[in-house]
């Protein structure tokens, strides 16, 4: 699939058939989160992969989101370097890891499955579940999976509207 179609058909799935999500499609899927930039490549990140159900069912209560109990996987993704900063004065883990996730949900549409990042979770409750030691920091959670029904794409702004040029306007 070319990257312009990926990233046009990427969006936020819900709804997962009951169906596993292959260990080749998987293995790419982690590898371009691996393959992504990081801040000084320290790539300081580690991808917690769930797939047990009684995991996924946690997650889901702590994350008061009860899709996620049924998607086939989630992955959480860790910031092993809470504390370091750009030096812009930006943390790195936030920006390294989301663009980690970002490969993976492309990397996720070329291989026919979709994805959901989620952001609202209780940090210490999911920390505890997946043995998150307190030097680190889950960043995100994403759910991965075969879509039970075909989604939507998102109506985006135009791009006047995102854009300007040489000075902020």
């Amino acid at each position: 699939m070319d990257l312009y179609e990926a990233i046009k058909k990427r969006c936020s799935v819900r709804s997962y058939q009951d169906k596993p999500v292959g260990e080749d499609a998987l293995h790419r899927i982690l590898d371009a989160g691996r393959s992504a930039p990081s801040a000084r490549n320290r790539q300081s990140w580690k991808f917690v992969v769930v797939r047990d159900a009684e995991l996924r069912a946690a997650l889901a209560e702590a994350s008061g989101q009860k899709f996620l109990a049924n998607a086939p996987v989630i992955i959480a993704v860790v910031g092993l370097t809470p504390e370091q900063t750009m030096f812009c004065g930006i943390p790195t883990d936030p920006v390294d890891c989301a663009i980690a996730i970002d490969h993976m949900t492309l990397a996720a549409v070329a291989e026919g499955l979709g994805t959901c990042w989620i952001g609202r979770f209780d940090q210490d409750a999911c920390c505890n579940l997946l043995s998150v030691p307190p030097t680190a920091k889950i960043i995100e959670l994403l759910t991965l999976g075969h879509p039970a029904d075909k989604p939507s794409t998102k109506k985006r702004n135009p791009l006047e509207d995102v854009v300007c040029y040489d000075r902020f306007s």
